[in-house]
């Protein structure tokens, strides 16, 4: 065991969530399998916000303490679940984080209708966010006491106002900040108060280093500091000068275990999703695999295989697009009209190309890891045409499995794009039109091609793994606590 003490990772969802029996279920998300792989790097702590009733019974049964915790995808840490008063819960996550934070960071307000800022997205954030907030750091705090220069690490955009309070509490701890989502230029947060903006940066800035996926969102954050806040920033350096303190801003691109998906394609449980894709499987399978989340740009792919379809009838009955979408924050107004909107669309376009024997969309909605494994295997065309997202892990889980030579296409406002562009047909995901070419190009290139681009996508995506990605952020806390010391 290390003589260093534990890494402490702060994130609203933990790894792992209970049901009422107290089974502990794998957590969710893109994030938590991130986390996952940091934890058993080194010894870690791991404080998150209870999720379910199980989560509460089970933290309250370790009277509010830490508790050692054995991950269903593996790993063992230990492991404190905050339970927060649930009408603040609802304010924090449901008013404030998502819609209002996701929205800003993903450039999803029509700004000419929404939002409408009152008293009681206000209250949100007075009572909610802040209060989830300060829930957590007191929980940090007590869990870091007695530690010496204890390294603690933040993720992601519900916990901004966090590291202030932490710091407030211990000047010495090590904060660092990695945000998960796409991080927008200056304008699109004028949307907040300024009082309410200036906290949130003001949080941010209390870490030692904060890190995103790409150079651009860097460059954003950056920008963000010089054009909203007037503070001294060096872009080239990557570093703002804020309250005496120099705060690097980093871009460490998160990589997939590519090593674990292929072990996963491999189970027996995969084959038999393969053996039902395969038996209805058409002369061309195209395949997204998404949460059904409005930055996913869904819409817009299944308008642009309507006008795919329209314009190429020749390949008719010959092509099935299979959409598997995972529901997302159903109790978000927008997110549940957005799932009814999908079905809508879906509808239209089965109706209008489809045949007594063939419908053009297959639409799954439900999360299975196995049926989604199943599907990357035998797809010719990866659709990832999001909005904007922060980096898009199915980008590079689905070229890592595949068996067909797949054509991806991809959003030029991915986060993945920046590694993956030169061997993806890149689309402005805006662009429906292009996106129709996009698949048709796809769909009538050369075997020769084909094999080319899917094996340099292979290649670029396993020269580095989570460990990498894990050591890259360590070495730049080691460095920058050397240089602070």
């Amino acid at each position: 065991m290390s003589d260093r003490p534990p890494l402490v990772l702060v994130s609203n969802r933990g790894p792992v969530t209970y049901d009422q029996e107290g089974r502990p279920q794998r957590g969710t998300g893109g994030l938590v399998t991130a986390l996952s792989g940091l934890a058993s790097h080194r010894e870690a702590l791991w404080v998150a916000s209870a999720m379910s009733e199980g989560d509460a019974l089970v933290t309250e049964r370790h009277g509010g303490r830490a508790f050692s915790v054995r991950s269903p995808a593996g790993g063992e840490y230990r492991l404190r679940l905050v339970v927060s008063d649930p009408l603040a819960y609802d304010r924090f996550y449901n008013v404030f984080a998502n819609p209002m934070l996701w929205f800003i960071q993903h450039y999803l307000w029509d700004l000419s209708n929404a939002p409408d800022i009152r008293r009681e997205e206000i209250e949100a954030f007075e009572f909610g966010y802040n209060v989830v907030n300060e829930d957590l750091a007191r929980a940090v705090v007590e869990e870091v006491h007695g530690l010496e220069r204890p390294v603690v690490m933040v993720h992601d955009y519900h916990l901004y106002t966090l590291p202030d309070l932490i710091r407030r509490a211990r000047p010495d701890v090590f904060l660092h900040h990695f945000i998960h989502i796409p991080w927008t230029q200056p304008d699109a947060w004028r949307v907040l108060p300024a009082r309410i903006r200036e906290e949130l940066f003001a949080g941010l800035l209390a870490n030692d280093i904060i890190g995103f996926h790409t150079r651009s969102y860097r460059h954003n954050f950056l920008q963000c500091c010089r054009d909203l806040l007037e503070l001294d920033v060096d872009f080239d350096a990557g570093t703002v000068r804020y309250g005496g303190r120099e705060v690097w801003v980093r871009s460490y691109p998160l990589p997939i275990d590519h090593v674990a998906t292929r072990r996963l394609a491999a189970s027996e449980a995969v084959a038999a999703y393969e053996q039902e894709l395969l038996r209805r499987r058409r002369d061309f399978l195209i395949l997204r695999v998404d949460r059904a989340d409005l930055s996913k740009n869904i819409l817009r792919g299944f308008s642009a295989f309507d006008l795919f379809l329209e314009q190429h009838p020749e390949l008719r009955e010959r092509v099935t697009f299979v959409a598997q979408l995972m529901p997302s924050r159903t109790d978000v107004p927008q997110y549940a009209e957005y799932i009814e909107r999908i079905e809508a669309l879906v509808a239209v376009v089965n109706h209008r190309h489809g045949t007594p024997d063939w419908m053009p969309i297959q639409l799954k909605l439900r999360d299975s890891l196995e049926e989604a494994l199943a599907a990357y295997k035998h797809y010719d065309v990866l659709l990832v045409n999001a909005m904007f997202d922060g980096m898009n892990l199915v980008a590079k889980e689905g070229p890592i499995i595949n068996e067909r030579s797949g054509v991806s296409i991809l959003s030029e406002n991915t986060g993945a794009h920046e590694e993956l562009a030169e061997f993806a047909l890149s689309v402005n995901p805006f662009d429906i039109q292009e996106l129709a070419d996009s698949i048709d190009a796809a769909l009538r290139m050369s075997p020769q091609e084909r094999a080319r681009r899917a094996e340099g996508l292979r290649s670029i995506i396993t020269r580095r793994d989570p460990g990498d990605w894990i050591d890259e952020q360590l070495a730049d806390i080691a460095r920058k606590g050397a240089a602070a010391s």
